[in-house]
């Protein structure tokens, strides 16, 4: 149970800072008001969102390695996967 607090705790504080980063990005935005500048704050936040994604569902993932068998974790993953394929 300790080691499932942990992976959850975890998974909330990568969500919180990515959320962090977001609303920082939405700020400076604002303060430079400068469309080419908003785009590439636009961009860099278009390589953190899925790198946050992949973090949290790899930590997920971990915490459900006892409990589920291997073949769901596979489905799991590529289920993962396709989404990052299908938004692409």
């Amino acid at each position: 149970m300790q080691t499932e607090w942990r992976i959850v705790l975890s998974m909330a504080v990568m969500r919180v800072l990515a959320g962090a980063i977001e609303i920082t990005a939405a700020l400076l935005m604002i303060k430079f008001a400068r469309v080419s500048t908003a785009m590439k704050i636009n961009a860099t936040l278009g390589l953190i969102g899925p790198t946050v994604l992949m973090i949290v569902s790899t930590l997920g993932l971990i915490g459900l390695s006892e409990q589920v068998s291997y073949a769901k974790m596979l489905i799991i993953a590529l289920g993962v996967l396709l989404i990052f394929y299908g938004t692409r």
